[in-house]
């Protein structure tokens, strides 16, 4: 079948280029029409905090306009808020901005209606003012909007600094763009340089890097194709042009490595073609299949950006797979020979290399046992860190110490009263009725007393707190009777907290949201059920973070399962056993503990944090999934290559260990060329600002370094080795179904032994004559 696709490229090249070409135009015009992506994903409605957050929205916030705000810090070193030259001075900074239509709301410590909101916008020391600015519009209007606004406001007195929700979402957009920028910038060259040494030719190597820039953009234009039918996360992008420059550029190189090598046989071109696309061009797309299989991974996690970046990374990973299967052989079929032009080094490699990779596959070969140990009791050990994960959400840490959003968010935790608590948002909900009937309110305001009394919990917000002189027997005449009972100034509060079916309190805790202390009192929080014929809701930061990583470790085990199993039976059509599937599928394993191990020693436990530019932290818990679903992907992507070229090689042999030194041997320097190749490009992207993605390239690269220099040149051959005909073992049925469906046949011709001659055996009278 992949034989006879070859001779078909090459018999219509022309017309393949054209396609291509065709292909790259719609590319273009996806691109430039764009789309809009998300800083995030929506949570999964299932989800308790979810589910309060909804309530909150529809009960109490139905009626206003959805607005977005930032803040303002100003600062003195000498000066204190409560001087009036710090006022006039902080008057005369926002006075361009005073009375802009797009601010709906100003606030000053000098406006605040109450002493105590005046003293939350006082700094502990007093030499700080915050000022919140709520503006009219929502998104990238509220970008543009805040950027003008800002550079408005301007001192020679006061030092001002910029935060808050629409400057700290404008900071992770940015900085994600130039994170991708930086990282093109640093990868395409190094790349090119890394392919000419491997092919020793200018021209073979310009091949995979002009797939690769064709595939960038065919995954790209594919991503915005996709938002219009579905939110897609900013991250998507990162993760296409990590993934698709990298893939692409490994299957290219295998591509056009065997078509020189045929070439180098004395092959025609058209022969070249077939043989290079039945072989190289079965194995990429075997690759393929792996890598898209791996990265389906996280479409198990809808609800958050996850699902969007899977299916992203799908889509330019079959970019990939087209190329190399169409435009790829279409161009070589048209250059021919030509592809070894400004070579300076030995072209074409079709024999077997008397070289490094010969000695060390005759090494593995005669010791598999003193291979396997040590290789393997080192990938256990560097797992180890794995078992100390922590998960968290990744808030503003994530952003580089530099930028102004993030360093005014620092202070503003830092100096300013109550601004680093946690609150927790309990809804009391009802199935139908007001919630203010006699008994309800005595569930409610035991309830909000018994929340109170949590070890850790400053104090509770709600309409049973209004004064502390005011008991159940008060509440209840208030609320139940006239609602001129309700005083003048606490009804816009009850109007705010109070909804159709619903009441709201919150609770305020001191303990980081992340920590161990803040899950605890959310737990607390959750136990209590005490409220007859209603329901008890917790939402908050806290909350969120419990409940997404809840929904991800509950979703792991199907995730997981359901990319083994079909990856198990993709390598089963690629070589038609069973043992070797399992066997890649334990050594991957193997390879990614080690590397989320070394993710945990470096990211959470902080190692080389000074060095790499980013503050240590819980691991967001996005991160293993994402980082499970690529490196799963190219893995096998790397078995793939590995294990086909020993499969042909036994086809031809039919000697299990003479097929795993030839394969080894065959392909040792070009997957370690295309681990080198992948390495410099997740690297590149272990530069980046943004946390999740420095820490995700630079996860993969250590895990593509283990696989390819531990794992597949090591430990594959030697357990290979041990196997021996194990190896291609297979139950009859299965057999008899792989031979039906024809994928076993590799065009390869097996070496028959030559008989020795059998001596003539003449008559007498022959003799005689």
């Amino acid at each position: 079948m992949f034989a006879a696709w070859g001779r078909f490229v090459y018999r219509n090249r022309w017309a393949t280029l054209i396609g291509s070409g065709a292909l790259l135009a719609i590319s273009v015009v996806l691109l430039m029409m764009g789309g809009t992506l998300q800083s995030g994903g929506p949570l999964s409605s299932n989800l308790e905090s979810a589910k309060a957050q909804s309530l909150i929205n529809a009960q109490l916030n139905s009626n206003s306009t959805p607005t977005s705000n930032f803040d303002l810090i100003f600062k003195s070193d000498t000066l204190t808020v409560s001087d009036s030259d710090y006022q006039s001075a902080l008057t005369d900074a926002i006075a361009p901005i005073q009375n802009d239509s797009r601010i709906v709301k100003l606030t000053t410590p000098y406006s605040a209606n109450n002493p105590q909101a005046q003293a939350a916008l006082t700094s502990k020391d007093g030499h700080e003012a915050l000022v919140i600015v709520e503006l009219n519009s929502t998104g990238t209007r509220a970008w543009s909007d805040y950027t003008d606004l800002r550079g408005k406001v301007q001192s020679s007195t006061l030092h001002v600094t910029g935060t808050g929700f629409v400057p700290i979402n404008k900071a992770f957009n940015t900085t994600l763009e130039s994170d991708l920028q930086r990282a093109e910038f640093v990868s395409l060259p190094l790349t090119l340089i890394l392919l000419v040494l491997i092919f020793a030719g200018i021209v073979a190597a310009g091949l995979p890097l002009g797939v690769g820039l064709l595939t960038i953009v065919g995954g790209v234009g594919g991503t915005f194709f996709l938002n219009r039918f579905t939110d897609v996360s900013q991250y998507a992008l990162n993760i296409v042009t990590l993934i698709g420059l990298g893939v692409s550029i490994d299957y290219s190189l295998f591509i056009v490595n065997r078509f020189r090598d045929e070439l180098a046989k004395g092959a025609s071109r058209e022969a070249a073609i077939s043989t290079t696309i039945a072989t190289a061009g079965r194995a990429i797309t075997f690759s393929g299949l792996t890598v898209a299989v791996g990265l389906s991974a996280m479409l198990f996690f809808q609800g958050t950006f996850m699902a969007s970046m899977g299916a992203a990374g799908a889509i330019v990973v079959a970019v990939a797979v087209i190329y190399g299967l169409t435009f790829l052989p279409a161009l070589l079929s048209v250059i021919g020979p030509s592809v070894n032009r400004l070579s300076f080094g030995s072209v074409g490699r079709g024999g077997t290399q008397r070289g490094f990779w010969h000695g060390l596959a005759t090494w593995v070969m005669k010791r598999p046992i003193v291979v396997l140990v040590p290789t393997v009791a080192f990938l256990v050990i560097a797992s180890l860190p794995f078992y100390s994960l922590r998960l968290a959400n990744g808030n503003v840490d994530m952003l580089p110490t530099h930028l102004e959003a993030r360093q005014g968010y620092d202070r503003l935790i830092a100096d300013f009263p109550g601004q680093g608590e946690t609150t927790y948002s309990i809804v009391v909900s009802y199935p139908d009725g007001s919630p203010l009937t006699a008994n309800r309110i005595q569930d409610q305001y035991a309830l909000d007393k018994r929340i109170a009394q949590i070890p850790g919990v400053i104090k509770t917000t709600s309409i049973y707190d209004l004064s502390p002189n005011l008991g159940l027997y008060d509440y209840e005449q208030m609320y139940t009777g006239a609602p001129s009972n309700i005083p003048a100034s606490a009804r816009p509060f009850v109007t705010s907290t109070v909804g159709k079916t619903t009441v709201l309190i919150q609770a305020t805790s001191s303990a980081d949201p992340s920590s161990d202390t803040a899950r605890n009192i959310l737990k607390a929080m959750r136990a209590d059920q005490g409220v007859s014929g209603g329901q008890v809701l917790v939402g908050g930061q806290t909350a969120v973070d419990v409940d997404v990583i809840k929904f991800i470790y509950d979703q792991v085990p199907l995730a997981v399962g359901s990319v083994v199993l079909a990856t198990y039976i993709l390598l089963f059509l690629l070589t038609g056993s069973v043992v070797l599937p399992l066997k890649a599928v334990i050594l991957n394993f193997l390879s990614i503990g080690a590397s989320f191990g070394a993710l945990v020693f470096i990211f959470q436990q902080g190692h080389f944090s000074n060095i790499l530019g980013f503050t240590p932290q819980s691991l967001d818990p996005s991160i293993p999934v994402i980082l499970f679903s690529i490196v799963f992907g190219l893995s096998m992507d790397y078995e793939v290559l590995l294990v086909s070229r020993m499969h042909e090689e036994y086809v031809r042999l039919g000697d299990n260990t003479a097929a795993v030194a030839s394969g080894l041997e065959r392909t040792g320097r070009l997957i370690t060329g295309a681990a080198a190749v992948m390495f410099v490009v997740f690297m590149a992207f272990g530069l980046a600002e943004v946390v999740i993605i420095k820490a995700i390239g630079i996860g993969l690269a250590i895990a593509v370094a283990i696989d390819a220099t531990i794992v597949r040149t090591l430990v594959v051959p030697a357990v290979m080795r041990l196997l021996g005909d194990l190896n291609w073992w297979a139950p009859r049925p299965l057999r008899w179904l792989y031979a039906r469906i024809g994928l076993g046949d590799l065009g390869v011709e097996p070496v028959r032994p030559r008989l020795p001659e059998l001596p003539v055996v003449k008559t007498p009278e022959e003799v005689a004559v």
